[in-house]
């Protein structure tokens, strides 16, 4: 009786052991699951942070991308390799990858149109279309095709325009050319006759001492020009006679008496800017344009001069003197077409013409009155506490100064607002820079340049504004947003043209905008 009871307890005691020993072990095995899921959780945010284009590749497949590679492989397939506007096989494929650079598929592609380009110039130097055959060559060349293949291609090509051109015929009519004083006024010329027999055989002696008498025959008359102090003759039969061959005997000396016509007139220029008389540099600049052949001027032409006629043009819009502003910029134009300096200057220009009509006829220029000048005064102190720095047109600080300077220029009081307006002016393209509203520091910055157009501290605030703006363009492509990120590119232009970064921002924002030059 007593057994089965013993047996019983024992049993009892066994299972509470067990439940016992259970509970015990339930935090120890928390433990583990917890370190378990933190781990794979750092493992995930790893594999995120390692493999984070790839992965959003797969889960989120790019739809404007994988769109330009479609159209870019029915390109290659109707053998349309290249086109200016952009609906090519290459330029649909570098569209893809400017949104995309990491990916494999737009640069096989690329790969893959080198290879059609070489195979279709095989094709093209055995129907003899020789023109055609070195248009795909170049394509093939431009596309780092392998270049044992681009050579043996070329060798073909080369071989067969020999074997179809008559040598003899091409040096008869070059030196009948030559003799009649026809040296390279059009392609039956003589040095154009001559070039094209050293295009097929480089080393053809007659070709090379006939091209070398037409260009002495060709540079006869610079040596009396240089004389006389005839920079333009000079540099015309200089120019000339580098088209045909750059290492001729007589260019060194002529390029050397030429370029020391030019160092004389680009001193001149120097004094001039120095006397700050800009616009009779900016006529001489125009004068030694494209002495050089290349069509560059002397350094301070595109800096200083330029520089100097927009400051000036500036100044004089700002006291409504909108016809002489217009001239200066005008021949600042003629120096440098596109200069960020002188697109400022114009649109500052317009800013006052605008400011100016909306003006009430009381605060117009040319009336001297205390009272309307304190109204200016008072006006603009509200436009800039609400942050209207340069526009609405007529309600900003900027033109409630503008005018009352031009009522009284020498009011002790207008010339302390102006003075204390650019201190403030900077605090707030720095502030707006610094918060990211770069709208209003550009605004800001606006009011800055006209205050002191030739402030040294201009032109590195310009570029760390225009640096912003290619870091927002940058993100907007990134998202696929062309037209914004374009405005950014453009915002960044406008500012400082050779900010660093902006070159290759900008051929990235043209390759995934296929058909826009």
């Amino acid at each position: 009786m007593n057994a089965p009871r013993t047996r019983q307890f024992a049993s009892v005691h066994r299972r509470r052991q067990a439940w016992r020993a259970r509970w015990l072990a339930l935090p120890a095995l928390l433990r583990n699951a917890v370190t378990a899921v933190c781990g794979l959780l750092l493992l995930a945010f790893l594999l995120a942070v390692l493999f984070r284009g790839s992965i959003s590749t797969w889960l989120w497949p790019d739809s404007r991308s994988e769109e330009l590679r479609i159209q870019a492989n029915a390109a290659l397939q109707a053998g349309r390799f290249t086109a200016t506007d952009g609906s090519g096989a290459r330029e649909l494929f570098e569209a893809a990858l400017a949104l995309q650079p990491d990916q494999v598929q737009a640069r096989e592609g690329l790969a893959r149109v080198a290879q059609a380009s070489l195979a279709r110039a095989e094709r093209e130097i055995g129907e003899e279309h020789y023109p055609a055959a070195r248009v795909d060559l170049q394509l093939a060349q431009a596309l780092d095709a392998p270049h044992a293949r681009i050579d043996a291609v070329l060798a073909m090509l080369h071989e067969r325009e020999v074997g179809n051109g008559s040598i003899d015929e091409l040096l008869a009519r070059a030196a009948a050319a030559r003799a009649a004083g026809r040296l390279d006024q059009d392609d039956a010329s003589a040095l154009p006759l001559y070039q094209r027999v050293l295009a097929l055989q480089p080393r053809n002696q007659h070709a090379v001492e006939g091209r070398e008498d037409a260009l002495t025959d060709l540079l006869q008359p610079a040596q009396a020009a240089l004389e006389r102090g005839d920079a333009q003759t000079v540099s015309e039969l200089l120019q000339r006679a580098r088209r045909f061959d750059p290492g001729h005997v007589e260019l060194p000396a002529l390029r050397a008496g030429l370029a020391q016509l030019v160092e004389g007139r680009a001193q001149r220029v120097r004094v001039l800017v120095g006397k700050n008389s800009f616009e009779r540099a900016a006529a001489l600049c125009i004068e030694l344009r494209g002495l050089q052949g290349n069509g560059s001027m002397p350094a301070a032409c595109g800096t200083d001069v330029v520089g100097g006629l927009a400051a000036h043009a500036t100044r004089l819009a700002a006291d409504f003197d909108f016809a002489g502003s217009e001239q200066l910029l005008a021949t600042a134009k003629e120096l440098v077409a596109d200069d960020p300096r002188i697109r400022d200057a114009q649109r500052q220009l317009a800013q006052a013409r605008r400011g100016a009509s909306k003006l009430p006829d009381a605060h117009r220029p040319n009336r001297r009155d205390a009272a309307k000048v304190q109204a200016l005064l008072a006006d603009a102190a509200k436009a800039q506490s609400r942050g209207d720095w340069i526009t609405p047109p007529g309600d900003s600080a900027w033109d409630k100064l503008r005018a009352a300077r031009a009522l009284a220029p020498n009011d002790a009081r207008v010339q302390h607002a102006l003075a204390a307006l650019e201190p403030a002016a900077r605090k707030c393209q720095d502030d707006a820079l610094r918060d990211n509203r770069l709208r209003e520091s550009q605004a800001c910055l606006d009011v800055w340049r006209q205050l002191d157009p030739l402030d040294r501290d201009l032109p590195p605030a310009r570029q760390r504004l225009a640096q912003r703006w290619i870091a927002i363009g940058d993100q907007r492509l990134e998202r696929g947003e062309i037209n914004a990120a374009a405005l950014a590119a453009e915002q960044a232009r406008l500012l400082d043209p050779v900010t660093p970064g902006l070159a290759e921002f900008t051929q990235r924002l043209r390759r995934a905008q296929p058909g826009k030059p």
